[in-house]
C-alpha cells in the first residue's frame, strides 16, 4: 500500500486548523451579538454574602394570658378592638449583605418603625465600634463586618435592649444600698395556636394573640436563647419589630409603661408621627418610655394646682439623642445627659427624619482637643450615608462676627444645624458625595 504524500498531510493538518480556527471566530463574532445576561452566562457571579438563618421552631413557653394580650395592644397600639398598624407585621430587623459598603446598617422603610429601627442601629454600632475583642483593628474594617460579627452584634443588641427594660442596668441612687430585685427579662416569640379569639372587644392581628412568654434572670441566658431564636426577628418581612417591641414592653411591666406615659389612656404609638414617637426611641436607649429629654424630674405646677413631676432621663445615656425640629423649637431640645452621651453616637431626629450621627473615637467626649476637629459619619436605615468634618475652632482662628455667622447659619443645611444643636457656631464640611 502506497504511503501518503508527506505534502497533502501537512496541507490536510493546516486546512483543518484553519477550519477550527474560523469555527471559533464564527461563534465568537455571534457571541458578541448576544445580550449580555446570555454572554456571560458561564461568569455569572452568585451572590456570597446571603446567607439564612437555622429556623428552629419554638418550643415552651408559658402561653399569653387574655388579660395581658389585651392590655398589652392597648399599650402599645392604643387599641385591641381594631387593627394596629400594618407595618409593624411586616417589619424585620434586617441586615444589609455583609463585607460591603454600610454592612453595619439596618435596613427598613419609611413608617412609623423607623425611628425604633434606628435606635436599636445605634446600639448596634455601639457593638461595632466599642465592644471588639481587637482593639488594633479601624474603624473601615470595624464598619464592613462578617456575616458572623453582624449576627453577633444582632444578638448582643435585642439582649441589651430588653434586658436594660427588665431593670438590668439600673443603678441605686443610694449607693449605701443594694438592691435585692432580680431583673426579670421576658420575650416574647409566636405559635401557631390563637389563645384569643376574634369578636368586638379583640381585633386578631395573627401575632399577639399566638404569643409564648419566655422569662430570664440572666443576661447570659438571654444571649443564648436570642441567639436561637434571631431569624424571628432578622427575617424581612417578618415580625421582628414588634416582637422586639413587645418584649421590651412586657420586660418593663405595663404597668410601669402606663406610669412612663403618664396617662392611663396614653400608647406607645398612639397619635404617633410619620417615623414613630420620641417616647419610643428614649424607651430603647434608656429603658423607660417617657416623652421628656430633660434631666432629671421636674415638678410642673403653678400656685393653684399641685406640682406635677416629670420623669426625664434619670442617668448619662451610653447613646444619646439629638433635635432638630425648626429653627424656633426650642423647648424639646434634650438634657446634658442625652446631648453628651458616654459614648459618641447619637440618634437623632432632624425635621421628622431619624437617623443616627456617630464618631468612631471613643475618646471624642472625654477629650476636649479631641473635640476641636474630627468627623461624624451620619446613617439611615432608608440607606443614606455622609461624613462630615465638624470644626469647632473656627471662632476662635477667624474671629468672625455675629453677621457672619448669622449668614452661615442661615444657609446651613437642617443636618448642620442639628450638629449645631450640640457644638454651637461649629464649621462644618461635608466630605464626598453623600450616598442618598
Amino acid at each position: 500500500m502506497a504511503e501518503p504524500d508527506l505534502t497533502e498531510v501537512k496541507e490536510t493538518t493546516v486546512a483543518n486548523a484553519t477550519s477550527t480556527c474560523d469555527k471559533r471566530h464564527c461563534k465568537e463574532m455571534r457571541k458578541d451579538k448576544l445580550p449580555p445576561y446570555l454572554r456571560d452566562r458561564e461568569r455569572i457571579l452568585y451572590p456570597r454574602n446571603t446567607r439564612a438563618l437555622p429556623k428552629t421552631p419554638v418550643i415552651g413557653g408559658q402561653p399569653i394570658e387574655e388579660e395581658t394580650c389585651m392590655t398589652l395592644r392597648k399599650v402599645v397600639f392604643g387599641s385591641c378592638a381594631s387593627p394596629p398598624k400594618v407595618e409593624w407585621a411586616r417589619t424585620g430587623l434586617t441586615l444589609r449583605p455583609y463585607g460591603q459598603s454600610l454592612a453595619f446598617g439596618l435596613r427598613t422603610s419609611r413608617n412609623t418603625t423607623r425611628g425604633f429601627v434606628t435606635a436599636v442601629q445605634a446600639v448596634m454600632l455601639k457593638h461595632f465600634l466599642f465592644k471588639c475583642d481587637r482593639q488594633d483593628v479601624g474603624p473601615e474594617i470595624l464598619l464592613k463586618p462578617s456575616y458572623d460579627r453582624q449576627i453577633e452584634v444582632l444578638t448582643s443588641a435585642i439582649s441589651e435592649i430588653i434586658w436594660r427594660c427588665a431593670g438590668g442596668f439600673s443603678v441605686s441612687t443610694c449607693p449605701n444600698i443594694v438592691s435585692s430585685i432580680v431583673p426579670k427579662a421576658i420575650v416574647a416569640l409566636p405559635q401557631d395556636t390563637p389563645y384569643l379569639q376574634h369578636s368586638v372587644q379583640y381585633f386578631q392581628d395573627g401575632l399577639t394573640e399566638t404569643l409564648h412568654l419566655f422569662e430570664f434572670n440572666s443576661l447570659e441566658d438571654l444571649e443564648i436563647f436570642i441567639k436561637r431564636y434571631l431569624y424571628l426577628f432578622h427575617d424581612e418581612g417578618g415580625s421582628g419589630a414588634k416582637l422586639l417591641l413587645y418584649s421590651a414592653v412586657l420586660s418593663r411591666g405595663l404597668s410601669k409603661i402606663r406610669n412612663d406615659l403618664e396617662d392611663p389612656k396614653a400608647s406607645i404609638l398612639g397619635g404617633c408621627s410619620e417615623e414613630g414617637p420620641i417616647s419610643i426611641i428614649i424607651f430603647v436607649l434608656t429603658g423607660r418610655a417617657s416623652s421628656h429629654l430633660h434631666n432629671g424630674v421636674l415638678h410642673v405646677g403653678d400656685e393653684n394646682t399641685y406640682a406635677v413631676p416629670q420623669w426625664g432621663v434619670l442617668m448619662r445615656s451610653e447613646v444619646g439623642f439629638l433635635v432638630h425640629e425648626s429653627d424656633s423649637n426650642i423647648g424639646k431640645q434634650p438634657g446634658s445627659r442625652l446631648k453628651t452621651p458616654t459614648l459618641p453616637i447619637w440618634v437623632t431626629l432632624c425635621l421628622g427624619h431619624h437617623g443616627v450621627l456617630f464618631n468612631a473615637n471613643r475618646e471624642l467626649l472625654r477629650n476636649y482637643h479631641a473635640e476641636r476637629r474630627f468627623e461624624v459619619q451620619y446613617f439611615t436605615c432608608g440607606g443614606s450615608h455622609a461624613t462630615l468634618t465638624v470644626d469647632t475652632r473656627a471662632n476662635e482662628t477667624s474671629g468672625g462676627s455675629d453677621a457672619a455667622m448669622e449668614t452661615m447659619d442661615i444657609a446651613a443645611t437642617p443636618l448642620e444645624k442639628l450638629i449645631r444643636s450640640k457644638w454651637q457656631d461649629a464649621f462644618i464640611q461635608w466630605n464626598g458625595t453623600p450616598i442618598m
